[in-house]
């Protein structure tokens, strides 16, 4: 430890504000658990595997918002959600690098990975949890960022972060992030549903395979989906402002919404009842509601058409019989 009386003098205030940082680790603890919450910091590698995050970038040295630091790459028990020092904490260490904030000594920019909004301490725990202590706004760091398009923000619970970690293995098995980088969101609230929209690209490409007469590979047909189907949905009901009155939903879950009444209507009114549109069913979603109907909704003219997996059979079997020179169709 330095002879500087200075720095001497902020080491023992240190090991002084340690201890009521501790006791306050405790207390924070004991309220969480009662909460049935986890006062941990979160894990650098788990949110790295449950986003699946590869690639990295260096963003250079940056004053970064404390309260958006949220985890660590290996002490994420040392410390609470807040960086307060836990038991496995070192009062010696903690209190020496208090003592090098406050003297001249100083100490050098700490090592952050960014993930969304959010920051995880690769190299310089203590100097947060010291930082957080003395009120610091900000603190300068090397930035690593590991790029995702899955919305990662300060206080995300472990639900929370369950949905991010089921949006994006969505998003790496249909391959939009690298097909359709800047894709609108596709986020669901209920995480099991993301098999119902791979369904939905499933059925796209065997009805793409058909047109096209050759395969179709899953990024190509996703792409090919949200183009001429999800996207259209989407603009339909930002138009309308109709996700108002889906508190807590999202633009996705009232996408598979229209798409299941839909087809529930083809399925109760048979295979030659009239194509009906996103629009038509965005005005029987309303009409259930008794929500006020917009009258240009009234008039869209969307051309949007969702084939039950029937008709995608049929029409394969329509155009296998066209190539043995049959006719069906008099069926």
């Amino acid at each position: 430890m330095s002879d500087d009386p200075e720095f001497k003098g902020f080491y023992t205030e240190g090991i002084n504000v340690f201890q009521n940082a501790r006791r306050s680790a405790f207390l924070q603890e004991m309220f969480s658990l009662l909460r049935g919450q986890s006062a941990e910091l979160l894990s650098f590698d788990d949110i790295k595997a449950r986003l699946r995050l590869r690639e990295e970038s260096y963003r250079g040295l940056q004053d970064v918002p404390v309260a958006k630091i949220v985890g660590s790459v290996g002490r994420y028990r040392d410390f609470t959600n807040t960086f307060l020092p836990r038991g496995s904490t070192s009062r010696d260490r903690w209190s020496r690098v208090y003592a090098q904030v406050n003297s001249m000594e100083g100490v050098p920019p700490i090592e952050l990975y960014k993930v969304g909004d959010v920051f995880f301490v690769r190299d310089g725990n203590h100097r947060v949890s010291v930082a957080r202590q003395l009120g610091s706004e900000t603190i300068q760091a090397h930035v690593t960022e590991l790029p995702t398009s899955v919305k990662i923000e300060p206080g995300m619970s472990l639900e929370d972060l369950d949905r991010a970690g089921a949006y994006a293995a969505f998003l790496e098995e249909s391959g939009l992030d690298n097909t359709r980088p800047h894709h609108q969101s596709l986020e669901l609230s209920e995480p099991s549903r993301y098999s119902d929209l791979m369904g939905h690209i499933y059925l796209h490409k065997s009805l793409l395979e058909h047109q096209k007469g050759h395969e179709v590979n899953i990024e190509d047909a996703a792409a090919d989906w949200y183009d001429r189907t999800y996207r259209p949905a989407v603009t339909l009901i930002r138009k309308y402002d109709v996700l108002e009155h889906m508190e807590g939903r999202t633009e996705g879950d009232l996408y598979l919404w229209l798409v299941d009444h839909l087809r529930e209507m083809r399925e109760e009114l048979g295979e030659n009842a009239p194509s009906r549109s996103f629009s038509d069913a965005l005005v029987d979603f309303l009409a259930e509601r008794r929500i006020p109907i917009p009258k240009d909704l009234l008039m869209e003219k969307d051309d949007s058409v969702v084939l039950t997996k029937t008709q995608i059979m049929r029409a394969v079997e329509l155009a296998k019989a066209r190539e043995r020179g049959e006719d069906l169709t008099g069926e």
